[in-house]
């Protein structure tokens, strides 16, 4: 008897339907899985043995044999535990799944019959629902992931035998869309920074048109502090966006227990020491990288310049294009990447330079220092501050800090404002407007226009220093809820593309 059982198998962070069919008969004893089937599935055999016998069900003595159809994917994972068990037991007549084109089943099966969370129950759940399958059963361990998606109905059990009884009697009701919100405040506040003000206006403003920031500074002057409270003044994803960072997290693995859907923007520090592969993702599973678990937050790469130059190269199209494809001998896959960049640098090796203590580098050491960090990279960076050494006055005085909640309301607003100038547009962000749109929403009169002549003649800027110019200064004016931009508002973005040496990029 030949029977078929629905599951999935995840690629990248897109899932594919995959029909487990068992055939069973007569013959020589053998348990073969064939469909292009890689290592870690051909060693379900065992599992799924094992666990059918210690579930206290019959194992039959005859020649099996389990394609994965389509044969042309090759297959690999432990997800496929589960339907194999329940295939075998369906063809031997132990149980009556007669409906089960209705469900797809994903599972990992120990030797005592019990189910272990899966990764991946997300996406295989999403893509589901796009092939109009919405009943599920899965790992009790997957319960709170899988139904962070709505319209669909999950069953969520322990061991095989609890599966078994669900399948004979249907006595227990399905999991629908449910989400358990967690309000997490922040420890992290910008009030715990004393003085910095020019630094901490940079930082709103980037959070505010999701504008990629570099912030050059002595040691010990705030910049990692600054950059790690980025994320408390940024507002919670919507759903879309949440479902969009859970999916990739839920594809690497990195769920952890009792989470369901991230709400929060996620906040990524690689350390300098990585490597391309961990910051764009790839190996031999193709899993996604650090730019990826970043999607829709931040990527903060501290000490920017000691990583080597062949890792920072690699930023410079994900940065322009918000995505990343992978190319390998197993496969080709698709990672969004959507993040804003925050990066951090002493000014130069020994890191004093433009401080209170003296510097032992030469200006052919600064420059080369810098130089590290090549002209395209530069060329897509909006916001470039310099971070100075706080005074004895900042540390000490009583002056009351702007918080993290009141910049998060004005950065709330100004993204508003954005989100309804580009309602009918493919963007979200000030950041990411082109030429066409930077002439249609960042109109000056003819006071501003002869403003931004001066300044293009003065320092000979060029014309994507222009336009970013123009879009900070458009970001600046929705912070301070003006529908017009200002001659106060091209004056301080031109503030902040000032790099080394006060020149103008």
């Amino acid at each position: 008897m030949a029977v078929k059982i629905n599951t999935a198998f995840l690629f990248g962070i897109e899932a594919h339907i995959i029909s487990v069919e068992v055939n069973i008969e007569n013959g020589f004893p053998c348990f073969n899985i064939v469909g292009l089937a890689g290592t870690s599935v051909r060693e379900s055999r065992d599992r799924v043995r094992a666990s059918i016998i210690n579930s206290g069900f019959k194992f039959p003595i005859k020649k099996i044999t389990v394609n994965l159809a389509p044969s042309d994917i090759k297959k690999f994972g432990s997800l496929f535990d589960l339907p194999i068990a329940l295939g075998i037991l369906y063809a031997t007549g132990q149980i009556n799944f007669i409906d089960s084109n209705d469900f797809i089943v994903v599972g990992e099966l120990s030797l005592f019959g019990n189910l272990n969370s899966i990764k991946g129950v997300l996406p295989i759940t999403i893509d589901g629902l796009k092939n109009n399958i919405k009943k599920f059963i899965v790992p009790y361990g997957n319960l709170e992931e899988c139904s962070v998606v709505k319209g669909i109905y999950c069953y969520a059990f322990k061991n095989l035998n609890q599966v078994v009884n669900f399948i004979k009697n249907r006595n227990i009701s399905a999991c629908s869309y449910s989400i358990k919100r967690e309000n997490q405040k922040s420890k992290l506040d910008f009030s715990d920074i004393h003085g910095q003000e020019s630094c901490k206006r940079a930082a709103e403003i980037a959070a505010a048109g999701k504008h990629n920031m570099l912030m050059i500074g002595p040691p010990g002057c705030g910049k990692t502090m600054i950059a790690k409270r980025i994320p408390s003044i940024l507002p919670k994803l919507s759903y879309k966006d949440a479902l969009e960072v859970t999916k990739i997290y839920s594809a690497a693995g990195m769920l952890g227990k009792h989470k369901s859907l991230i709400v929060e923007p996620p906040f990524r520090n690689p350390h300098h020491t990585t490597t391309p592969i961990a910051l764009i993702g790839g190996g031999s599973n193709l899993m996604p990288g650090e730019i990826s678990l970043a999607h829709n937050g931040i990527l903060f790469l501290d000490e920017i310049l000691e990583f080597k130059r062949s890792v920072l190269e690699v930023l410079r199209q994900p940065i322009e294009e918000n995505f990343i494809t992978i190319s390998r001998s197993s496969g080709k896959v698709r990672y969004p990447c959507n993040f804003m960049t925050v990066m951090a640098t002493n000014p130069c090796k020994c890191g004093n330079f433009a401080s209170n203590r003296p510097c032992t580098c030469s200006e052919y050491e600064r420059k080369r220092y810098m130089s590290k960090l090549s002209n395209a990279l530069i060329d897509r960076l909006d916001i470039f501050i310099f971070v100075n050494t706080p005074s004895f006055n900042d540390l000490n005085g009583n002056k009351k800090n702007d918080t993290s909640l009141n910049m998060k309301k004005r950065v709330i607003a100004a993204r508003k404002i954005q989100k309804e100038r580009f309602k009918k547009e493919i963007i979200n962000y000030n950041s990411e407007m082109d030429a066409r749109l930077i002439k249609k929403f960042c109109t000056l009169d003819d006071k501003n226009i002869k403003l931004l002549e001066k300044i293009f003649l003065k320092y000979n800027i060029s014309a994507r220093a222009y336009n970013k110019i123009l879009k900070i200064s458009r970001t600046i004016a929705d912070i301070d809820l003006s529908p017009k931009i200002r001659e106060e508002h091209i004056i301080e973005a031109l503030n902040y593309r000032r790099f080394m040496n006060n020149k103008i990029i």
